[in-house]
């Protein structure tokens, strides 16, 4: 079972996942785990990591987290989420990197969580191995939230998991492109939605079917 101080790590980390989101994740992530790895498109600074890299260790499995840490378009100076502790001052560029490896440090999941940096569409061209589950939580604008559900829920197993951040039905709550690819995947019909399942904005589906 999962140690109480590994989640209050994960509370402490840089991000922008409320607690009850992060606990949802990790248990949709214990249920993918039976299934396969786990993967997420979106690491930041590792708060989502360690939910799911718990649920990963507890499911004798491993976690990807794919990200340039470079940030989102939110991040960058100027924007609502721009966190100028985030910026590396050799370059005056956003570098989450360092940060994330010392949240996965402290929470000891360094044997268990697996970073790959790089562009997430470039690595997924390059990616074969089936998913228990797939959590999409990388940049939030319309064409870039798309092009990582087009590239990456292909690999999501049959029973798998498909978990979305930032699903907001009404726009005076949140950014729109998450909401609509969660609704472009329920008229899908690959993916049902699993009820109840919903925490906050966090929305998770399951695969019934083979992707076409």
């Amino acid at each position: 079972m999962a140690s109480p101080a590994t989640f209050d790590i994960a509370r402490r980390a840089r991000g922008f996942m409320p607690d009850d989101e992060g606990l949802a994740l990790h248990q949709a992530g214990r249920v993918g785990a039976t299934v396969g790895p786990l993967l997420e498109v979106g690491t930041y600074c590792g708060k989502s990591a360690v939910y799911l890299g718990e649920a990963a260790r507890e499911g004798a499995t491993v976690l990807f987290t794919v990200d340039h840490h470079r940030g989102s378009e939110e991040n960058q100076p100027g924007w609502e989420h721009h966190d100028p502790a985030v910026v590396d001052p050799a370059t005056g560029r956003i570098d989450t990197l360092l940060h994330f490896r010392r949240t996965i440090e402290e929470a000891g999941l360094e044997g268990v969580v697996i970073a790959i940096v790089g562009d997430s569409v470039t690595v997924a061209q390059h990616w074969r191995t089936p998913l228990g589950l797939l959590f999409l939580d990388g940049a939030h604008g319309h064409e870039p939230a798309h092009a990582d559900y087009d590239a990456w829920s292909p690999f999501v197993a049959l029973g798998g998991l498909l978990a979305i951040h930032d699903v907001f039905p009404d726009p005076a709550d949140g950014g729109r492109p998450p909401y609509e690819v969660f609704c472009r995947v329920l008229q899908g019909g690959e993916f049902a939605e699993l009820l109840p399942s919903r925490a906050g904005s966090l929305r998770v589906l399951q695969r019934v079917k083979h992707a076409s």
